[in-house]
């Protein structure tokens, strides 16, 4: 191999490491759940990271609400609290409702998400924040379970694309101040 060629294949794991969170796994993917987990280092302190957290309605991406437009979610980040979307002259859907919230460290919701709203299945979403050394950790995970015949195994894959996409916004928030 040419030097040339070594060089274009490592600038290529290069780009691709820095396009992909250090961590990702779907796994369990049968006809009746999922588990979608990301997992990265965020250059921002816990309670930045956290402040990120619970600005959803600045990383969620607009193309992945009923609106269009992200702005229109609101999080009320206390057990009970709502993730929700209103828009238009009306019109709402609640995307999750919160369970737990440990500050600064712990936020779950029960939430069927995009397509998943409709089926007879169970979504929970968490977000975890932790140290690990110096290091700040963000973990997300989305577990979902219903009926062999809500056909999961093929809405995983969608899915996950779709969590992964707000973790790389979430993560951006955090430590940038802009979710893109």
């Amino acid at each position: 191999m040419t030097s040339w060629c070594l060089g274009v294949a490592r600038a290529c794991v290069v780009l691709a490491s820095l396009a992909t969170p250090a961590w990702a796994a779907t796994g369990n993917v049968t006809s009746h759940g999922f588990i979608s987990i990301f997992r990265d280092e965020v250059k921002a302190s816990p309670d930045q990271l956290w402040q990120a957290v619970v600005q959803l309605p600045r990383w969620w991406s607009g193309e992945h609400s009923y609106s269009g437009q992200g702005s229109n979610m609101t999080l009320d980040p206390q057990a009970g609290g709502c993730w929700c979307e209103r828009w238009g002259d009306g019109s709402s859907v609640q995307h999750g409702h919160v369970v737990q919230v440990q500050t600064g460290r712990t936020l779950r919701l029960y939430a069927n998400l995009g397509p998943l709203q409709e089926l007879p299945v169970n979504g929970v979403l968490t977000f975890t924040i932790a140290m690990q050394e110096t290091k700040t950790i963000l973990r997300m995970t989305y577990r979902v379970s219903g009926p062999p015949d809500a056909g999961l195994d093929k809405l995983a894959p969608l899915v996950d694309q779709v969590i992964g996409q707000q973790f790389k916004r979430l993560k951006s928030l955090a430590e940038t101040g802009k979710p893109e």
